[in-house]
């Protein structure tokens, strides 16, 4: 075929017209009507529980300030269970939305992935037929028997398929730039589904431990109070038995409670944040660093975010990474943190050299409890725990768990409140080693 086979160039003209006119479609066509329902629906279930879990929130105030009984920490008990299995109904409606979101994104990619997919066949074509001409001489298409005006009919088809091409171009690039930007929304969403996954998790074990210490308090006070002022008078602790209390950190001998509580020690006079909220956070993110993970890097981490930084960081510490425990990846995303403070290896590599420097160590080691220590309190300091007092310190929890953007959702309430909780819990065993 030559230049002038116009019948050709006009169908190949108009066949790329209508794939230009037609626009980009960034989601797929869905029963809008049915979609907008739902949305308002779970929207009205969540405020209401919103209002049910703040209900709560206030009975729980109002129980910590009555003088220490049975029926107060019982009361308290229950309220506690029924907020967190409200938080976890509210939660649920937070993952079912996003989800929708999630899907939504994947099939804006799958758009966007078929338009460049069709943007590079008519890109080929226009190319290949661009070559056929190109190869025909001047003269040649001159002294073709072909009348003048259809020579120049024909060039002007040539000039609009070459128009046509650039316009391609600039689509195509077009296309690639909005496929990374959908892709880029869809691993941060995928990311927030993670973190609201995780703290379900931690919540459900955190009731089945409240219902279990109900059961236990009822059981040996035999729900008389003078049983119970008993138990409680047997608990409390002096120094001397605090000091024996063990944080067993796996990859190490048990390290006395008085030994991590000089770490905690260490990070605050390094950051400013307060020992026992560091103690807090390492208990949440590790039960004080006895569950690490059973997982290995090669299953459980995120290719190549993680495993690149995992097996620097590894390689520099002489250590075997098939050996090394990280967290397994849960069916809803992925694992791969590291020791007790639970740092990703991607995020571990950006505090590495100031943990070196705040610690003495370098490379520091995140299974190393005196590394992971100091690495929770610099991004905990980050994220502003150093200010002190409670509302500083629970937005940085928070922060630390799901990032600045995340941190004031109310579906992540729950992994600051137990933070906290677990903060104080802390704070009067330093009490009690400190005479106060």
């Amino acid at each position: 075929m030559k230049i002038y086979a116009a019948n050709w160039s006009i169908a190949l003209f108009f066949v790329f017209v209508s794939l230009a006119a037609t626009p980009p479609v960034l989601f797929a066509q869905t029963d809008e009507n049915g979609v907008s329902n739902r949305r308002a629906a779970l929207e009205r279930e969540l405020a209401e529980l919103e209002r049910e879990i703040e209900t709560q929130r206030a009975i729980l105030e109002d129980k910590q300030r009555e003088r220490v009984s049975l029926e107060r920490d019982v009361a308290i008990l229950d309220a506690k269970i029924e907020k967190a299995k409200l938080s976890i109904r509210a939660r649920n409606i937070e993952i079912e939305r996003l989800g929708s979101e999630i899907r939504g994104k994947e099939s804006a990619i799958n758009s966007l992935n078929n338009k460049i997919l069709r943007e590079k066949e008519s890109l080929a074509q226009l190319i290949r037929k661009t070559n056929e001409i190109d190869s025909y001489s001047l003269p040649e298409l001159i002294f073709a028997n072909r009348s003048i005006s259809d020579f120049f009919a024909d060039l002007d088809y040539f000039d609009s398929i070459k128009a046509e091409m650039y316009r391609s171009f600039r689509e195509l690039e077009g296309a690639k730039q909005e496929n990374q930007e959908a892709k880029g929304l869809l691993e941060s969403k995928v990311s927030e589904e993670m973190a609201l996954r995780r703290i379900q998790e931690l919540e459900k074990k955190r009731i089945e431990e409240q219902e279990s210490e109900k059961k236990n308090i009822l059981k040996i006070t035999k729900g008389v109070e003078a049983n119970y002022q008993k138990v409680i008078s047997e608990k409390q602790k002096g120094a001397a038995e605090i000091r024996a209390e063990l944080f067993t950190l796996r990859g190490s001998a048990a390290i006395p409670f008085e030994r991590a509580y000089q770490y905690a020690l260490r990070v605050f006079a390094k950051t400013g944040v307060r020992p026992a909220f560091i103690l807090g956070i390492i208990a949440e993110e590790s039960n004080l660093g006895e569950n690490v993970g059973t997982g290995n890097w090669r299953v459980d981490m995120k290719a190549p975010r993680d495993t690149v930084p995992f097996l620097d960081i590894t390689r520099r510490l002489g250590l075997n990474p098939d050996l090394m425990p990280v967290s397994k990846k849960p069916w809803y995303g992925y694992g791969g943190a590291m020791g007790p403070a639970q740092f990703i290896p991607s995020t571990w590599i950006l505090y590495e050299e100031r943990i070196a420097a705040a610690a003495g160590h370098n490379p520091p080691n995140p299974w190393d409890p005196e590394d992971a220590f100091m690495a929770a309190g610099l991004l905990l300091d980050d994220n502003g725990a150093g200010k002190g007092g409670y509302a500083a310190e629970r937005l940085a929890a928070l922060r630390y768990l799901a990032g600045w953007a995340n941190a004031g959702k109310k579906a992540y309430a729950f992994y600051g409140d137990d933070v906290m909780e677990l903060a104080e819990k802390y704070q009067q065993q330093i009490n009690i080693l400190n005479n106060l």
